[in-house]
């Protein structure tokens, strides 16, 4: 059992909700969606693999967390590739369609440390995905997501973003390349994100969450054997096991922010172990908030887009 593993513990029911989470299909991502769907939710599944993803909506169906007395919700898939615009664009455009109503876009995927590669677009994978793929796929449901308020945005984060530095005059490392930099520079801007749409939503009842979900056992770090040597993710495993929790334990965060009382009266703050948590100096820094959101328009060709005239 890791340490510091708190439980969300709630009653709530989600009946009549959809919730959107993204890269759900393994790990935290999973027993959030099998939890939620368990208590009543929708429950769409915004995976890049989606023949993994149908496997495991099928597991959720036989396999739901929840009380056998009362109703479950419903699970299906959408294709998202966070590393392509045009995949963004299209599950976006998709899920606009085919839904009346957006009550929780939780942005649960990621990868970390992985070898040096490029999005479909040319950004730094880590950077493109964690961070790009995450603003582009909210901004273009946020008039939904207004709408259907009170609603909800959780943005998975990391305690790495107390190390993150945003590099804009080389925020792809194409001067001096390091994974983990890039994903420490991913994982700032995550919350640098959340703390600038919440105070962009003000007034409109959608609130804003960053998590740091604590070190879990999960496939984010299937990249580290490539990126440094054979055996690196199991010697960090053996290194960091105390403290790793199970993707049950890693959840729990995710759930409070979705669930709790005393969360939905909070926005634009950063949580770990189901409780708000100090982040770095640098996610104070309106500044710079204000700039990644700008540069940001630019880099997924949004300058012309409003997506707060719901």
């Amino acid at each position: 059992m890791g340490m510091s593993a708190s439980k969300a513990i709630n009653a709530s029911r989600l009946d009549g909700k959809t919730v959107i989470i993204t890269g759900c299909n393994t790990g935290i991502g999973k027993v959030t969606a099998q939890t939620l769907y368990g208590i009543g939710a929708k429950v769409i599944m915004a995976c890049r693999d989606v023949e993994k993803a149908e496997s495991t909506a099928t597991e959720i169906r036989q396999h739901p967390v929840a009380d056998p007395e009362k109703p479950h919700g419903e699970v299906l898939v959408k294709k998202l590739d966070l590393a392509s615009f045009k995949s963004i664009r299209e599950c976006a455009q998709e899920i606009n369609q085919s839904e009346s109503s957006i009550h929780m876009l939780i942005n649960n995927a990621g990868v970390m440390m992985c070898p040096k590669d490029q999005t479909e677009d040319g950004f730094e994978l880590q950077f493109g995905t964690n961070h790009l793929g995450h603003f582009l796929f909210t901004l273009l449901l946020l008039p939904k997501i207004i709408k259907s308020a009170p609603a909800k945005i959780i943005n998975l984060s990391s305690l790495a973003h107390e190390r993150g530095v945003i590099n804009f005059d080389d925020v792809n490392g194409e001067k001096t390349y390091s994974s983990i930099k890039q994903y420490q520079q991913s994982k700032l801007a995550n919350v640098l994100f959340t703390k600038e749409l919440a105070e962009r939503l003000e007034g409109k009842n959608v609130n804003v969450y960053a998590v740091h979900p604590g070190i879990v056992k999960t496939e984010l770090g299937r990249y580290m054997d490539d990126t440094y040597f054979t055996g690196a993710r199991f010697l960090a495993r053996i290194v960091f096991g105390w403290w790793m929790k199970t993707p049950e334990q890693g959840a729990q965060t995710t759930l409070y922010c979705a669930l709790d009382e005393t969360a939905a009266k909070e926005t634009g703050l950063y949580y770990s172990d189901c409780k708000v948590a100090k982040s770095a100096p640098l996610t104070h820094d309106k500044e710079l908030s204000k700039k990644l959101w700008t540069e940001s328009l630019k880099w997924t060709k949004l300058e012309d887009y409003d997506p707060f005239s719901a």
